[in-house]
């Protein structure tokens, strides 16, 4: 009989412990589905910034899956028969021997969290941070990661993020230089350039102001320097220095300027002799 009992028992538990696993599936689903509805109502109705929506939407569906989590563990302790409060209370006491030897943990936290007050970042942005450069993909109370245009995922704590370049607030730098032959006409060569310009300009939307050709950048060994300079959108200025670069080489081509390179020339003395 007292096998009976026991065996019973488990099921009893085993059975509590399943149902309690299939709730907590089932209310952090439920709860990341409804904070995401109300994140993107609120883009919607307030017209944030997405990278702002993005960054307060992961960190609450964080602190939402944390809090869940820790209820759980609470449910399923109090299912085995242990008190919960002297556990807590025990949990405490561990705690505060454990937190004056965790002070890089509070200083992550204390960053993360004037990081996020102050809208320093957000997901998405390209920034400079703790010497590494990239998008960044989350901002949390402990972490930030921000995704390297190698691909690599640097998981930086935040009390390493001593300062912040942020380069998505406004509108983007597109510089190029072009070199021309000492022997060709320099404002020809400033006309040709000019209309390239303009004519990219009028084919890009990502082109918010210029480019424009701003003159004599350097004298070089064999070459006449000129600068172009123009705005683009954010994350678009490679793509447009990439774009002048070819149009200005095919423009230059087609009338006639040289651009500068290296020759070599072969002398064969036998034939002089």
């Amino acid at each position: 009989m007292a096998d009976f009992l026991d065996i019973s028992t488990l099921l009893e538990g085993a059975l509590r412990i399943i149902l309690l696993l299939i709730v907590f599936l089932i209310v952090r689903a439920v709860g990341k589905n409804i904070i995401n509805r109300s994140f993107s109502r609120m883009k919607e109705q307030k017209n944030m910034q997405p990278g702002r929506v993005q960054t307060l939407n992961k960190l609450s569906v964080s602190v939402f899956s944390y809090v869940l989590i820790f209820i759980f563990f609470t449910i399923l302790i109090g299912i085995f028969g242990l008190e919960i409060a002297p556990l807590i209370a025990g949990a405490g006491v561990v705690g505060l021997a454990i937190g004056f030897g965790a002070q890089g943990l509070v200083s992550d936290v204390v960053t993360g969290f004037f990081i996020l007050l102050e809208k320093q970042i957000d997901v998405e942005d390209y920034v400079s941070a703790a010497g590494v450069g990239g998008v960044v993909e989350e901002v949390g109370l402990r972490t930030t990661q921000i995704r390297g245009f190698d691909g690599t995922l640097h998981f930086i704590p935040n009390r390493n993020i001593s300062n912040v370049d942020n380069h998505s607030r406004g509108n983007m730098r597109a510089m190029i230089d072009i070199g021309i032959s000492y022997d060709d006409n320099i404002d020809e060569a400033v006309r040709v350039l000019q209309d390239v310009c303009d004519q990219l300009a009028a084919e890009e939307p990502a082109i918010k102001e210029g480019p424009d050709v701003l003159g004599v950048q350097g004298i070089g060994e064999s070459d006449v320097v000129i600068r172009i300079l123009g705005k683009t959108e954010n994350m678009e200025q490679w793509g447009i220095e990439r774009k002048l670069r070819k149009a200005c080489k095919e423009a230059l081509d087609k009338n006639g300027i040289d651009i500068p390179y290296p020759h070599q020339v072969y002398v064969d003395k036998r034939q002089e002799q």
